[in-house]
């Protein structure tokens, strides 16, 4: 890997707001992104004046969405697509402010947080970047569903899903990932559901800001009732690939590695991670150091003090 602008940490350029409402709760929500130092990684200020990091060790409930913080006390849900956003374009510190417990679904992808970001435009810092690089395989299995992280010269996403329903059926998602693929390929990927499965979401307490504006939704005659149709004729597995980035931005530190599942989610995702980082002999930390006449190199690095892939 040659000397880039991704050897060095980021930050957003300046401050940027969004305003929607969330999409199980139902809510108006607004969160504004703002610069931070480096090293301060993702952080989530919250009403009452909590913080909340966004990392692994602070992920909660994974049902039908990834939230941090506990349940009962100070948390903020459905994360994941604004982290992908995040992770997506390379930006590694950043400041939210948020003033309700579940952020912003927008139009049920990451690509108005992409748009957002990119209006603002990014800022590199002097510190280096620090990744994970995945040293040997690690798997999850849960039934006929897997996770698993193998080794690999980059960062790469193979994410496979397979429905009942003959709308989506079995779809596979394989690419390296890049700011620019994930701007093309993944961001515009929006949320899905049934609609047979609206009353008892709504009967849990789910979904309740759910409509077509931020979902596509399947009816009872496996049809998507959405008037516009797909974004993409398989935007449901890419939709799983944009959740599957925003979880995994919880490790705290960019990876190298190779990510695969098959029929995943939420908690699949964030056991593969924990499975990961709980193996010593699975990860090392690794930075990007130029030698007098040689190609920049991989080297490992001792973990910084917060060491956040410390579970």
């Amino acid at each position: 890997m040659g000397t880039n602008l991704n050897d060095f940490q980021t930050t957003l350029a300046r401050a940027v707001t969004l305003e929607g409402i969330g999409v199980h709760s139902g809510q108006p929500v607004t969160v504004r992104f703002n610069p931070a130092d480096a090293d301060t990684g993702v952080v989530f200020n919250l009403e009452g004046g909590a913080e909340l990091r966004a990392l692994i060790s602070e992920v909660g409930a994974t049902d039908l969405s990834t939230q941090l913080g506990s349940r009962n006390g100070q948390h903020v849900t459905t994360v994941e697509h604004l982290m992908a956003a995040l992770f997506g374009l390379g930006i590694d510190n950043v400041s939210i402010d948020i003033d309700g417990k579940e952020a912003p679904i927008l139009d049920g992808s990451a690509a108005q947080f992409v748009d957002a970001f990119d209006q603002v435009g990014l800022e590199t810092l002097d510190v280096k970047r620090r990744f994970i690089r995945v040293l040997k395989p690690v798997r999850i299995d849960s039934g006929a569903s897997w996770a698993e992280f193998r080794p690999y010269d980059g960062t790469r996403f193979e994410v496979e899903i397979d429905f009942e329903s003959p709308a989506i059926g079995r779809q596979r998602f394989a690419s390296d990932l890049t700011p620019e693929v994930f701007r093309r390929d993944v961001a515009r990927a929006r949320t899905f559901g049934f609609m047979k499965d609206v009353e008892r979401l709504w009967a849990a307490g789910y979904a309740l800001g759910s409509s077509l504006e931020n979902s596509v939704v399947i009816g009872e005659d496996s049809q998507v009732i959405n008037m516009e149709g797909l974004r993409f004729k398989d935007e449901f597995v890419r939709h799983k690939t944009l959740d599957a980035v925003g979880d995994l931005a919880l490790a705290g530190a960019r990876f190298l590695g190779c990510f695969r599942s098959y029929r995943g989610g939420h908690r699949l995702n964030a056991s593969a991670l924990r499975g990961l980082l709980s193996d010593p002999a699975a990860f090392e930390i690794v930075e990007t150091s130029r030698r007098r006449g040689r190609q920049s190199e991989m080297i490992a690095v001792n973990a910084p003090v917060f060491a956040p892939w410390v579970l």
